[in-house]
């Protein structure tokens, strides 16, 4: 790779989920990083809007720093980058001079280069890995004072969230992972052995201890989102450069078959919870994420997702993880082989497979502050077609559509008289090798709602029951990511969902149910994609609604 022109944003960043178009809910394009200067005239969205504000800069240099960690990376597995380093090193003390970054909000916890602490691990981490990959070569110590500072700053940021009783939080993960690969490269650069392990990985407070703690026996980190389990793998994976995986605790290898146990056979992992839809910075980190795994243990399950991440990134993928080979000190677990039975339960989704379509149940906890109102929603997949996704998730700075790609109004569930429930619990009431039964009370006052779903032979069928104390609206919620056409004859409803594989369903329902046919927003990437949604309304205070769903023929 030939050395960059160019240099990193010579600001502190501030946080990037205020990458938002204001008007269109999209993030901003990805544009202007290499040459560390904000974009004149502003930043444009893909509708056409050019967006300049001090929130938007922040968010901007934020991911122009993190643009500029990841070469820096790539190049040190040339040899290359020192100079870049060391630069950095310098600007570095010299925008955190002053200490915490003094424009952070006030539930954040505060970082130093960036708005966020955690913002300041996730860009350390690769800036701390390309010291240790040179370290030895070149002469990197005028890096060290920025090295011990992030060991310092991991401290006291982890510190924080064990006094506020937050250890289990995804922040922590990070917070360890700096610890380690920070202090690891001021090692090797004073070439001295590495006393940091029990801190950061094996004590009290390290890594393994945070793995037990934030993640249940089936390897789901306890907030139930895709993205946020994946950003805690991740976290722990690059810790682990140079360790057994032998060594590794069990738990760590039950999270990577949690991802294999929700992707589809084409690679798509459904953005369950808060997390984006699509997006290319995301398909990366999944990359990255495979590319460990694979190392770690024989039967991770995740090519599919490789492929597919891939094929999301395009033409300028730069191959950074291809260079990491070697990653850990032992060879990989065996694993136990995958194999995906046509029903597959964890404490917090149930995933039914059968005839081509892959069926995912959402039960279990809310998932705190990153939970979705989606209990008992039924996200429906080919392997390569997201009939019924997940939406996902916006930007958390756009607050009008972060609070709709929240509400059950965005997701395939029941929503009462067009309002919202309170957080709640699924609960699984039966469950065999064909079937999985789940209800929910205490979510919407007096209602009861219970959803059945069984693999038929080549058929999927669907049954919900919902039942209230009075009378009420009654909506059962269809949100479709491809074409959807209705047709009613008589009191049946047929649906046919559009895509590289074509979804056919028959619908019908007790208690005078009305199929409402409405444009509502497509997934989280883009909310300005319109879709057709159906609404299956009834009034009253019982209704059943059954639906049989077949892959091709009709």
């Amino acid at each position: 790779m030939a050395s960059l022109t160019g240099h990193p944003p010579a600001e502190r960043g501030g946080w990037w989920h205020q990458y938002v178009c204001p008007a269109h809910g999209v993030e901003l394009e990805h544009v202007g990083f290499a040459s560390g200067e904000f974009p004149a005239g502003g930043v444009p969205c893909a509708y056409g809007c050019r967006v300049d504000s001090e929130a938007v800069r922040g968010a901007w240099t934020v991911l122009a720093h993190h643009w500029w960690a990841r070469r820096i990376r790539l190049l040190s597995y040339d040899g290359e980058g020192a100079d870049l380093l060391t630069s950095y090193a310098s600007l570095y003390l010299e925008l955190t001079r002053e200490g915490e970054h003094e424009q952070a909000q006030g539930w954040m916890q505060r970082g130093r280069l960036f708005h966020q602490a955690l913002t300041d691990a996730v860009w350390g981490v690769p800036i701390a890995h390309a010291v240790r990959n040179l370290a030895g070569n070149t002469d990197l110590s005028d890096a060290l004072p920025m090295l011990d500072d992030m060991v310092a700053g991991a401290r006291r940021a982890r510190d924080a969230m064990v006094a506020q009783d937050k250890f289990s939080s995804n922040y922590t993960a990070w917070f360890n992972a700096l610890g380690v690969t920070a202090g690891q490269a001021a090692a090797a650069v004073r070439e001295e052995p590495w006393g940091g392990e029990k801190e950061w990985l094996t004590g009290e407070h390290g890594q393994f201890a945070h793995l037990e703690v934030s993640t249940g026996e089936d390897g789901w980190e306890w907030e139930a989102s895709t993205y946020y389990h994946g950003f805690v793998l991740r976290a722990y994976l690059l810790s682990l450069r140079g360790h057994d995986p032998a060594a590794v605790p069990d738990r760590l290898e039950a999270m990577i078959a949690a991802l294999a146990g929700i992707a589809t056979d084409g690679g798509i992992l459904p953005a369950l919870h808060d997390g984006p839809y699509l997006r290319v910075p995301l398909a990366l980190e999944w990359l990255e994420i495979v590319a460990l795994a694979r190392q770690f243990t024989a039967n991770h399950g995740l090519d599919a997702v490789a492929v597919r991440a891939r094929a999301e990134v395009g033409p300028e993928y730069d191959g950074l993880e291809d260079r990491y080979d070697g990653w850990f000190a032992g060879p990989p677990r065996p694993g136990n082989p995958r194999q995906h039975p046509a029903v597959e339960l964890t404490n917090s989704y149930a995933v039914i497979r059968v005839g081509g379509i892959q069926a995912v149940l959402d039960h279990g906890p809310h998932g705190g502050s990153h939970g979705h109102h989606d209990k008992l929603a039924l996200y429906l997949y080919g392997a390569t077609t997201p009939w019924q996704p997940d939406p996902g998730q916006v930007p958390y700075g756009h607050a009008e559509w972060r609070r709709y790609y929240k509400s059950a109004a965005a997701h395939p569930t029941i929503r009462i008289d067009g309002s919202d429930p309170e957080e709640a619990t699924g609960t699984v009431t039966h469950a065999d090798e064909r079937s999985v039964t789940a209800e929910v009370s205490g979510w919407y006052d007096g209602v009861r709602a219970v959803r059945h779903v069984e693999a038929g032979d080549g058929y999927l069928v669907d049954e919900v029951r919902v039942e209230a104390d009075r009378e009420r609206e009654i909506v059962l919620r269809f949100r479709p990511d491809v074409d959807l056409a209705v047709r009613v004859e008589g009191d049946e409803v047929h649906t046919t969902w559009s895509g590289a594989e074509v979804l056919h369903g028959h619908h019908v329902a007790e208690g005078n149910a009305v199929p409402v046919t409405r444009p509502v927003p497509g997934p989280a990437d883009d909310p300005q994609r319109t879709r057709v949604g159906l609404d299956w309304t009834v009034v009253g205070t019982t209704v059943t609604f059954r639906s049989v769903y077949r892959v091709g023929g009709r």
